[in-house]
């Protein structure tokens, strides 16, 4: 039987979120309560993957989590979705000092379900990421396909293929040598989950099928590794392509971030 979105909802936030295993060297998960957060390394993801909190509750455990990270003296993300509680979360962590980022839809599929068999473009060949040269190329792909400073994903992966690199994998998509497009997969151990992470394509090269194919090959391995399921938190321009694949929807996540550098200390 087809699997329903409330159905992977509920499976997703029992396993990657309530569930959540480190997803890093150095990096603990942490129980507060209702709330369950990474504490890591500078570099690594800081942050709060789940909280089931009601309205009374719900500032104090805010302000709960901005004193641990304070005195831990890192930035954190409040990773918030849709379906969380109670339903003002969002507004109550921007009177607290976060700042919302641009909200993704929660998409995933059976893998057996796609398509992994995708061409690529004529001229392209994919290559495994597990060097310092392959690294490099997957941040400069990422920071030409989107803009910005990628230098903490690659320290992240450079850190995941040391010290586990059973549970990362990554790939860049070569043009006569040139880095043209990259991705990574992320595995659970234990779980029925993998996810597809950090799709991006140089403008030159979008439109012609890359992201499809990248989608296809990360879909095979994790279904090779035993993970029923693929999900992605997918920006606008990627969901309409996830959705013909067979992607479904299960809900939105918007990052609210707090920097501990410049937001103000909560009042007692």
């Amino acid at each position: 039987m087809e699997p329903q979105p409330q159905h992977l909802r509920d499976l997703y936030d029992r396993q990657l979120r309530r569930g959540a295993r480190p997803d890093g060297p150095g990096c603990r998960i942490e129980r507060d309560g209702d709330v369950v957060r990474q504490t890591g390394p500078a570099h690594a993801w800081n942050g709060v993957l789940w909280s089931h909190l009601d309205a009374p509750a719900a500032d104090r455990a805010i302000a709960r989590q901005i004193d641990h990270y304070r005195t831990a003296g890192r930035s954190f993300e409040w990773k918030l979705y849709a379906h969380d509680t109670p339903a003002d979360l969002g507004e109550r962590l921007l009177a607290a000092g976060f700042t919302a980022e641009d909200p993704e839809t929660l998409m995933a599929a059976e893998a057996s379900a796609l398509p992994l068999d995708v061409p690529l473009p004529e001229g392209v060949e994919l290559r495994a990421v597990t060097d310092e040269t392959g690294v490099r190329q997957v941040v400069e792909v990422h920071e030409r396909a989107f803009g910005t400073d990628s230098t903490h994903i690659g320290r992240q992966l450079l850190d995941r293929l040391a010290a586990d690199p059973g549970t990362v994998t990554a790939v860049v998509a070569l043009a006569a040598g040139e880095p043209v497009s990259a991705a990574r997969l992320e595995l659970c151990p234990g779980t029925d989950f993998a996810g597809l992470w950090g799709g991006g394509t140089v403008e030159s090269w979008r439109g012609r099928g890359l992201y499809r194919a990248l989608v296809a090959h990360r879909t095979r391995l994790a279904a090779e590794r035993g993970h029923r399921y693929v999900q992605v938190d997918a920006a606008d321009t990627s969901r309409p392509i996830l959705q013909r694949l067979g992607f479904l929807t299960l809900s939105t996540t918007t990052p609210y971030t707090y920097d501990v550098r410049t937001a103000p200390a909560p009042r007692p």
